[in-house]
C-alpha cells in the first residue's frame, strides 16, 4: 500500500500544488473542475484511511432477471442511520466518519449547500467501472449539485449530452486530490461514466457528495 501512495505521489516537471480551477462550458450543464484541490500530502493521508476505515460492500443490480456483482465496490455515509434502496438493493446508510466530515467541510466553503450524504467508489483496478448513468430520479435532477472528489490513479470521467447527438463526449482527467462539481441542470441534460481499461492502473476512490432531503 505504501508503494501504491508514493506513486500517486510521483509529479512532472510541469506540475504544481496551486489549486487550478477551470469551468467547461457545456450546453444545459454548470461543471466546475478543481486541481488539486486537496494537496499531495493530505491526499496520501486520506486514501490510505479511506482505504482502511470505509465499510466497503458488494452491491449487485438485476440484469435481465440475473444478479450481477457491480464493478466496484461501494458504500453509503451521511447523516442517518437506515436503510435505503439504491441500485436495485437494500444498503446501509453508515454514519459520517471523521475523514468525510473533513472532506465535506472543505467543499461547503465552495458551496453554498449542506451535504446529507455520500456514495463511495472503490474502483480496485482497470476492470471495475460505473456505465452511462444520470445520477438522482425525476424533477431531483433539475436543479441539484454533487461534488466529486476522487483520490488514487486517474481515471477519465466521460460526459455525453442526453438527447444532442450534435455535440461531442467530454472527458475530464480526475486526479489525485481533484474535486469536480456538477450544478443545476447537468444531471437532467448530460449522462456519465468511468469506463473501463486494458492499461494497468493502481486504484482509485472516489466521493460523491449529495443533497438529498
Amino acid at each position: 500500500m505504501n508503494n501504491q501512495i508514493d506513486l500517486f505521489s510521483q509529479t512532472d516537471l510541469f506540475s504544481t500544488t496551486e489549486i487550478r480551477k477551470t469551468e467547461f462550458e457545456l450546453p444545459g450543464a454548470a461543471i466546475t473542475f478543481f486541481e488539486n484541490f486537496l494537496s499531495i500530502e493530505e491526499s496520501n493521508k486520506l486514501y490510505k484511511s479511506l482505504l482502511e476505515n470505509t465499510i466497503w460492500e458488494q452491491d449487485q443490480m438485476t440484469i435481465y432477471g440475473k444478479n450481477v456483482n457491480l464493478p466496484r465496490l461501494t458504500s453509503w455515509y451521511g447523516t442517518v442511520d437506515k436503510t435505503f434502496a439504491y441500485a436495485g438493493s437494500e444498503d446501509k446508510m453508515h454514519p459520517w466518519s471523521a475523514d468525510l466530515l473533513l472532506i465535506k467541510e472543505r467543499i461547503e466553503q465552495e458551496v453554498a449547500i449542506k451535504f446529507t450524504r455520500c456514495l463511495l467508489n472503490y474502483y480496485r483496478d482497470g476492470n471495475d467501472s460505473v456505465d452511462w448513468h444520470q445520477d438522482y430520479e425525476g424533477a431531483h435532477r433539475k436543479n441539484t449539485i454533487i461534488a466529486s472528489v476522487s483520490f488514487g490513479a486517474t481515471r477519465p470521467f466521460q460526459l455525453k449530452h442526453v438527447t444532442r447527438k450534435d455535440l461531442s463526449r467530454k472527458d475530464i482527467l480526475l486526479t489525485h486530490g481533484s474535486l469536480l462539481l456538477m450544478k443545476g441542470a447537468t444531471q437532467e441534460n448530460w449522462k456519465h461514466k468511468i469506463p473501463k481499461t486494458t492499461k494497468k492502473i493502481l486504484p482509485r476512490i472516489n466521493l460523491t457528495f449529495r443533497w438529498i432531503e
